[in-house]
């Protein structure tokens, strides 16, 4: 192989690392998360500090370079909303109770956990931050990103539980082994997720606005020319881990669920989620391309796909008390796989959305370069 081919080689490797190191470190996060969990008797205090601490350093960054104005006008904007969150919750909840439904004509094929797990799966709200920053890498709007994905996990403690029943309230099949929801419990359940969003998500978001109004030289000394909000890409990537590696990995890797489901189960569960993300994925982009700017495609492009087992974790402990932590880990499973995959294909689609916005604006700015010189050679004339 020639010098320069060498030379090409190690600056394509070179740029992949340095541009992909987020998802280089998650896969190796997860390879450990696999091998050795975190010990039961520090996973209260593993995840109080990284649950609020990591959150609250992404919203503060995001808060001391964020312009209030910009935020507000973004928060305004009704149309978009509802037409981000209704593909969120509507279209991807019936497409996946589609699939279950086909995979049900067969009692044989598929554990009934794992078809509840499905349900779940598209009946749950967006993520937050990894949204935002995987938005923001992509050159897209990420000050949407955020509110979007803000709106639809203030809605999702109500709307994911009442599109859950709606799906299971004909008692299917594989629904036999369900006990009936215990709607008491769902207080405690609202409870940690307003609690955990206040003091994580909008406090420091609002503190962030604070510092930014009143010391803005200081504010982007810090966090621009200093390049300080990389802190947040860190935080994200520990923020991904303990939500793996404690809400889900720990425990199915615990539990045995992982090795009690059935081969061609896991087979299908796999390439369902990676389908479901191209699948929704694709929806979204198609169905914004006729009214919304590539930066906006972009947002819905990430927060429509895009699944929390922040919510879906606690809420399935919550709707099905009662049940062993084998069945419940079974159901959380499809969530599992797809949190990983939906990080690793974000991650990838950086660079395609990142180059497709770039192109966008060349061409814009090539238009608007043609038609100043057209104005000029009309006042000329």
């Amino acid at each position: 192989m020639s010098k320069s081919r060498l030379q090409s080689v190690y600056s394509g490797v070179k740029y992949f690392i340095t541009d992909q190191w987020f998802l280089l470190a998650l896969a190796i996060l997860v390879a450990i998360s696999s091998q050795a969990q975190v010990p039961a008797s520090s996973q209260k205090l593993k995840e109080t500090v990284v649950t609020y601490l990591c959150p609250a350093v992404i919203f503060f960054i995001t808060g001391c370079t964020l312009a209030t104005r910009i935020l507000w006008e973004n928060y305004t904007r009704w149309k978009i909303h509802l037409f981000t969150q209704i593909q969120c919750f509507l279209m991807c909840s019936a497409s996946a109770y589609g699939v279950v439904s086909l995979c049900a004509t067969n009692s044989d094929f598929m554990d009934p956990a794992l078809l509840i797990g499905l349900i779940f799966l598209g009946c749950v709200p967006t993520t937050i931050a990894s949204n935002t920053i995987m938005t923001k890498q992509a050159h897209g709007n990420h000050v949407l990103t955020l509110v979007e994905s803000t709106v639809g996990n203030l809605i999702g403690p109500a709307l994911s539980p009442a599109l859950i029943n709606m799906y299971i309230l004909p008692r299917p099949w594989y629904t036999d082994f369900l006990p009936l929801a215990q709607v008491d419990n769902y207080a405690e359940l609202y409870k940690r997720v307003f609690q955990q969003f206040g003091l994580s998500l909008f406090l420091p978001l609002a503190i962030g606005q604070v510092v930014q109004n009143l010391f803005p030289q200081v504010t982007n000394k810090i966090f621009v020319e200093w390049r300080l909000s990389k802190l947040g890409s860190l935080a994200l990537l520990i923020l991904i881990w303990q939500t793996l590696s404690h809400q889900t990995f720990d425990q199915a890797f615990e539990t045995g669920a992982f090795t009690s489901v059935k081969g061609n189960n896991m087979v299908f569960i796999v390439l369902m989620s990676l389908a479901f993300y191209l699948l929704w994925l694709a929806i979204s982009i198609l169905l914004s391309l006729p009214w919304l700017a590539r930066e906006e495609i972009v947002t819905v492009a990430y927060v429509v796909p895009a699944k929390t087992p922040a919510l879906g974790i606690p809420l399935s402990a919550v709707m099905f008390a009662g049940l062993d932590r084998v069945t419940q880990s079974k159901i959380q499973v499809p969530l599992v796989i797809y949190q990983g995959l939906q990080i690793a294909c974000g991650s990838v689609f950086t660079l395609v959305l990142r180059r497709w916005i770039e192109i966008g604006r060349a061409a814009k700015a090539g238009k608007d370069v043609e038609e100043a010189s057209q104005d000029r050679a009309s006042s000329d004339g």
